[in-house]
């Protein structure tokens, strides 16, 4: 599994798109195979993922705008997207 760290810049994978269900209020990450329901929070945090901004600068960001994020929990939901090939990472 590839590791997942603070330096870490991800982005969606090529395959993958975030759509939101107005009918529903509900927003999701859609690959052809898979539809993986997501929580506001992390549609924040896929919003910010766009292979420029480290993880890192994405929970300071998130930082500024909610007032708990807990130390880790980008870095927890990118990995878990990763493994689930529906994120990928660039290091450096």
């Amino acid at each position: 599994m590839e590791i997942v760290n603070g330096a870490a810049r991800p982005r969606l994978a090529p395959h993958v798109r975030m759509v939101f269900n107005a009918a529903r209020g509900e927003y999701a990450l859609l690959s052809p195979e898979t539809i993986l329901a997501i929580n506001p929070t992390g549609a924040a945090i896929v919003e910010l993922c766009d292979a420029k901004r480290t993880v890192a600068e994405i929970e300071a960001e998130l930082r500024r705008r909610y007032d708990q994020v807990a130390d880790g929990d980008v870095q927890r939901f990118v990995t878990a997207l990763v493994t689930k090939h529906g994120m990928e990472v660039d290091h450096g």
